[in-house]
């Protein structure tokens, strides 16, 4: 009976890596929106973090220099910020009360 439960423990674990994989690879194939200044200053960046396009208001070019560095970094922070709230999201409904270890990190 108890290698039965192995086996069952090891079926789950196979199932969740498979699941792993498939929320890293539909998140990777997403885009989200970052945005700062009230839409002034966009970010389109990928599941993978990288970003695709910036968009800057007309209204801002030739302001203060330091102040639109500012808000692109900043809507690049908001981009960064959905991606990782989108994978946890995934990743938790992925693990349907699996249980994990307090602490563990997945590998992404």
């Amino acid at each position: 009976m108890k290698s039965n439960a192995l086996g069952d423990i090891m079926q789950q674990a196979q199932k969740m890596q498979e699941n792993v994989k498939k929320i890293q690879e539909e998140v990777e194939a997403l885009e989200v929106t970052g945005q700062s200044g009230a839409g002034l200053v966009t970010v389109l960046m990928t599941g993978k973090r990288e970003v695709r396009k910036v968009t800057i208001d007309e209204t801002l070019v030739g302001d203060d220099k330091d102040m639109l560095e500012d808000l692109v970094a900043s809507a690049i922070n908001d981009a960064v910020h959905k991606v990782g709230k989108l994978k946890k999201e995934k990743m938790e409904g992925a693990m349907g009360g699996f249980p994990m270890p307090p602490g563990f990190q997945m590998p992404f």
